[in-house]
C-alpha cells in the first residue's frame, strides 16, 4: 500500500473512532441483545418469487436480520443499503417516515463495514428488487477500518490469503468454495458411516517419525524432556486398531510434512485414511471411486469437469500397472529394461534427472514414472504394482516380490489417493524398517524411524487388510475448480 493510501486509511480510522466515541457515550457501540430471526438467503428463497401485489396482500411483517453494510445510498429523507450476512445479501430501505428521526440521522453517518440489526416488512421496489422496509434498526458493531475499495471483492491475491476475513467479507465466490468444502468432507464421512466404518481419533504428536516417507516437523515436550514429531500420517496407529480387533476404521485427520510451499503443497493438510480387514485391493479402489463420485455430487459437479485447464471425465475411471504406463509413455524402454539398474540410470541421466547413490531399481522406476507419466493421467486412473523399494509398509505381490500390492489414484495429472494391501508379516516389516534406518543414516531426511512397538503389535497378529489415504484438500481443489491449494484452505501457510 502506498503512502497516500496509508494516509487516507489513517484519516478514515480517526474519523470512525470519533463516531465510535459518540456511540460509546450513547451506550450503543457494541450491542449484544439483537437476535435475528431471518437470514438473507432464506428470505430470498421463500419470498423471491412473490410479485409486488402478492407481498402487499400477504403483508409480511416482523422480519429481522443482522448483517454488514456493504453498499449504501443516502438520498435525503430515504436511503437504500445492502446488508450481507453469512448466507448472502439483501437490500434494505430506511426512511425518516418509518424510523425515529434521530435514529435516521445516525444511520446516515454509519459506514460500510458496520454490522447492524434491522426489523421491518417485505416489499418490492420500482426496479422489482425484494427489499426490507425498515421500521427499527440499531448499531451492533462499529467497524473502525474501511472495507476494500470495491465492495465487489478483494482482488489482491496475497491480501486474500493473509486477511482471509476480508476475502470472505467481500467475495461471495470465496465463501462458496468453503461451503462446498464442508459439504465434500461431510459426504466423505457420511459414506464411511453408511458402510459400517468406525470413525476414530489418533495422536497428532508421535514419539517416532513414521507412517509415511516424508520429512517431519520436530517439537519438544518440556515435561517429558523429549522430542516429538507432528503426525506425518496416522497409518501406524490406525493399523494398531486392526490388531486390537476393529476391522473397519477411518480418520479425517490433519497431518504435517516439513516440505516446501507451493500451489500443490501446504505443510499442514487434511486427508481421510481408512483401513478394512479382509478386504481386497479392488474393493478399496471401488470404494475410493464411490467416495469421490459422492463428493462430486455433494459439490453439484457435472460428469465432465474443468480443472486447471483440462477437461476430466469423472465417469471414466481407468486402471493400469506402473510398469505398463512407463513403457507406454517411454518407447525407448523395453520390458527387459525395467529391472536393469544400469539402463534405468542411463535413461534418467538422458532426461537430466540426477540419480542418487542410494536409489535402487525401484526408486529409479518410480522417478521415471513421476517425471514422464503422471502429468498425462488426466481422466481418473488407478496405477497399481509399485516397487517394494518405495513402498515400505505395503505387502509384497505374491507373483513378483519386487513389487507391492499398492495403488495410487491420479486425476488431472495429480495424485489423489494412495492405497495398498498392508504388510502384516512382522519380520518383513522389521527388515524394511531397518532399510529405512539405513537410509536415514545415509542422509535421507524423509526416511522413517524403527518403530519397535508397531513390530510388537504385528507379532500379536494383524489380519490381512487394505488401507487408503485420500487427500481432502486436493479433492476440494478438483471439485471447486481451484488451481492452488491456498484457495481451499481458510488460512494457508505463508512466508512471514
Amino acid at each position: 500500500m502506498d503512502k497516500d493510501n496509508l494516509g487516507g486509511e489513517k484519516a478514515i480510522i480517526e474519523e470512525r473512532r470519533k463516531k465510535l466515541e459518540q456511540l460509546r457515550n450513547k451506550g450503543s457501540a457494541y450491542g449484544n441483545s439483537f437476535k435475528p430471526k431471518n437470514n438473507a438467503k432464506s428470505l430470498l428463497e421463500k419470498y423471491g418469487d412473490l410479485s409486488k401485489e402478492d407481498l402487499v396482500v400477504k403483508d409480511i411483517k416482523n422480519i429481522s436480520i443482522a448483517g454488514r453494510i456493504v453498499l449504501k445510498r443516502v438520498m435525503g429523507n430515504a436511503s437504500f443499503a445492502t446488508l450481507r450476512d453469512s448466507s448472502g445479501d439483501i437490500q434494505i430501505y430506511v426512511t425518516k417516515n418509518n424510523v425515529d428521526e434521530d435514529v435516521y440521522e445516525d444511520f446516515k453517518t454509519w459506514d460500510l463495514g458496520d454490522i447492524v440489526g434491522i426489523s421491518g416488512s417485505l416489499f418490492r421496489t420500482k426496479t422489482n428488487e425484494l427489499t426490507i422496509d425498515v421500521w427499527d434498526l440499531e448499531m451492533i458493531t462499529k467497524s473502525l477500518r474501511p472495507m476494500p475499495e470495491k465492495f465487489k471483492g478483494l482482488t489482491d491475491i496475497e491480501a486474500r490469503y493473509r486477511q482471509r476475513y476480508l476475502d470472505l467479507m467481500t467475495n461471495n465466490s470465496t465463501k462458496e468454495v468453503f461451503i462446498k468444502r464442508t459439504k465434500i468432507i461431510d459426504s466423505m464421512r457420511k459414506k464411511m458411516n453408511e458402510i459400517g466404518y468406525l470413525e476414530v481419533e489418533t495422536p497428532m504428536m508421535h514419539p517416532l517419525a513414521g507412517g509415511a516417507v516424508a520429512r517431519p516437523f520436530v517439537t519438544q515436550h518440556n515435561a517429558l524432556g523429549q522430542d516429538l514429531y507432528l503426525r506425518i500420517a496416522p497409518e501406524l496407529y490406525l493399523k494398531r486398531l486392526l490388531v486390537g480387533g476393529f476391522d473397519k476404521v477411518f480418520e479425517i485427520n490433519r497431518s504435517f510434512r516439513n516440505e516446501g510451499l507451493s500451489t500443490k503443497h501446504n505443510p499442514e493438510f487434511t486427508m481421510m485414511e481408512w483401513y478394512e480387514a479382509y478386504a481386497s485391493m479392488q474393493d478399496q479402489m471401488n470404494l475410493t471411486r464411490d467416495i469421490i463420485l459422492n463428493a462430486a455430487k455433494a459439490a453439484s459437479c457435472k460428469d465432465i469437469i474443468e480443472w486447471d485447464g483440462v477437461s476430466i471425465n469423472m465417469k471414466k475411471f481407468n486402471q493400469s500397472t506402473l510398469t505398463e504406463l512407463v513403457l507406454e509413455y517411454n518407447v525407448e524402454l523395453s520390458e527387459s529394461d525395467i529391472d536393469d539398474e544400469k539402463k534405468l540410470s542411463t535413461f534418467l541421466n538422458s532426461k537430466k534427472i540426477k540419480v542418487e547413490e542410494s536409489w535402487g531399481v525401484g526408486r529409479m522406476l518410480l522417478e521415471i514414472f513421476e517425471e514422464t507419466v503422471e502429468s498425462n493421467l488426466i481422466d481418473p486412473t488407478f496405477v497399481t504394482e509399485y516397487p517394494v523399494e518405495v513402498s515400505p509398509l505395503s505387502r509384497r505381490n505374491e507373483d513378483n516380490p519386487n513389487f507391492a500390492d499398492r495403488f495410487e489414484l491420479f486425476i488431472g495429472g495429480k495424485e489423489f489417493a494412495n492405497g495398498f494391501c498392508e504388510l502384516n508379516d512382522p519380520d518383513d516389516q522389521a527388515s524394511r524398517f531397518e532399510d529405512q534406518v539405513a537410509a536415514k543414516d545415509s542422509g535421507d531426511k524423509e526416511a522413517m524411524d524403527y518403530d519397535q512397538d508397531y513390530i510388537t503389535a504385528l507379532e500379536h497378529g494383524m489380519p490381512p487388510a487394505v488401507g487408503v489415504g485420500l487427500g481432502a484438500d486436493r479433492l476440494v481443489m478438483l471439485l471447486t475448480n481451484q488451481s492452488s491449494i491456498r484457495d481451499v484452505l481458510l488460512f494457508p501457510q505463508l512466508k512471514s
